[in-house]
């Protein structure tokens, strides 16, 4: 049982979350904004052996999928 003195004490994290909002719809840090970089990276790859190699090289996926990694990590 908690007495009043507890109740009305506030907990404290003792690590404190350093996440920021970008123009992704979540809040996120450096580490989730690689994970989502690495993740997209793959599925565009993909998708582009799949459907656009016959008419474009993997290495303008691989060039875009760079650019897109750098814009999601800097201001995502």
């Amino acid at each position: 049982m908690a007495d009043a003195k507890g109740a009305s004490q506030k907990l404290v994290a003792p690590v404190e979350h350093k996440g920021r909002r970008g123009f992704l719809p979540i809040e996120t840090n450096t580490f989730d904004r690689y994970f989502i970089s690495v993740i997209l990276w793959i599925g565009i790859s993909f998708l582009w052996m799949r459907f656009l190699e016959q008419f474009l090289p993997l290495w303008v996926s691989t060039v875009l999928c760079l650019i897109l990694a750098i814009i999601i990590i800097r201001k995502g």
